[in-house]
């Protein structure tokens, strides 16, 4: 029996995202349910979100997002190994969104799958395409945060609606054959279990989103900055190494507590938190990578800087990451 031959670990080598046109602001929501905009931004930090219409579906976007990651890199997707969606919106489990994905890109043949840990999804995929890359199963593997909210929003729950939209976001992975080219760090993740029903679908009665949202702000505002702190310890850095903070887009409340939690143990003032919530609102698992290629777009995160990746959010499951940005 012969082993497949191994790299030191793998990189980020491309971005790309994709959100629908259609912007819904607040002042809209104030039409439908009872709210407005100052509730709204002090709960949750979000001015506006994306929606997309009902004839975009979520392989679609993903595919865009995918394309653009590819573009980006100069890659052609004939040369991809492994296509890996992070999704918990799919409107049926059967057929997955991971092999259209693949051959609408044209990368016909190549392995693909779904991955659901809803919003902690893109760290997970970004974990599992890393070690699969590290240990020589596939060289180059494109992953993607893509989802469809506005599907599975009860448009007249207030305390929803107000907060999930529609997007995605991509990354292309590939070899580090050198220590010194290695940028994607070890993982630090897990789950609490005993927390899954603050979050799910009530199938048994609207199969909408039904979230409680005060038991999710404090599981978050608690649990995540240890997190955060393993995967930078598990890196070999230190806080202070930390160039860019992006965690999940869940609520800007709730980032800007992990982000204070980071500097009480060292991380720098001037670190960069993401705040793309406040225009994109809570896209689960697109939210990482969609924050971080807009980040990169408007000049506030450049090649080289050190990215603190950490998601988290339904299952409940969560995790983090080390990256160097391409």
């Amino acid at each position: 029996m012969r082993a497949t031959p191994t790299v030191a670990g793998a990189r980020f080598l491309g971005l790309g995202s994709w959100q629908p046109e259609h912007v819904v602001t607040n002042a809209d929501l104030e039409k439908r349910v009872e709210t407005d905009d100052a509730w709204i931004r002090s709960r949750v930090g979000i001015a506006e979100r994306r929606i997309a219409d009902a004839d975009t579906s979520l392989t679609s976007m993903a595919t865009a997002a995918g394309a653009a990651a590819l573009t980006d890199a100069g890659f052609d997707p004939a040369g991809l190994d492994a296509v890996i969606v992070a999704t918990c919106t799919m409107p049926n489990p059967i057929p997955n969104a991971a092999a259209q994905v693949a051959t609408g890109l044209g990368a016909n043949g190549v392995a693909a799958f779904d991955l659901n840990a809803a919003c902690a999804g893109f760290s997970y995929a970004t974990a599992v395409a890393s070690d699969m890359i590290r240990a020589g199963s596939a060289r180059h593997v494109l992953v993607i945060g893509a989802e469809k909210l506005s599907d599975w929003v009860d448009w007249d729950d207030r305390s929803t609606c107000i907060i999930f939209a529609d997007g995605a976001g991509a990354a292309l992975l590939g070899p580090a054959d050198g220590e010194d080219e290695v940028g994607v760090g070890p993982v630090s993740w897990g789950s609490a279990g005993d927390h899954a029903s603050t979050i799910r679908i009530l199938g048994e009665t609207t199969n909408k989103l039904h979230q409680e949202g005060q038991a999710v702000f404090r599981w978050a505002t608690t649990a995540i900055s240890p997190v955060a702190l393993d995967a930078v310890e598990r890196a070999g850095l230190t806080p202070a190494d930390i160039d860019v903070l992006i965690p999940h887009q869940a609520n800007l409340r709730i980032v800007e507590a992990i982000a204070k939690k980071l500097r009480r143990h060292g991380a720098r003032e001037d670190m960069v938190v993401a705040d793309d919530i406040v225009h994109s609102g809570n896209t689960s698992s697109a939210s990482i990578p969609m924050a971080l290629d807009h980040m990169r777009t408007a000049g506030r995160v450049r090649s080289g800087d050190v990215l603190l990746l950490v998601g988290f959010g339904a299952g409940l499951s969560y995790a983090g990451q080390v990256v160097v940005c391409p």
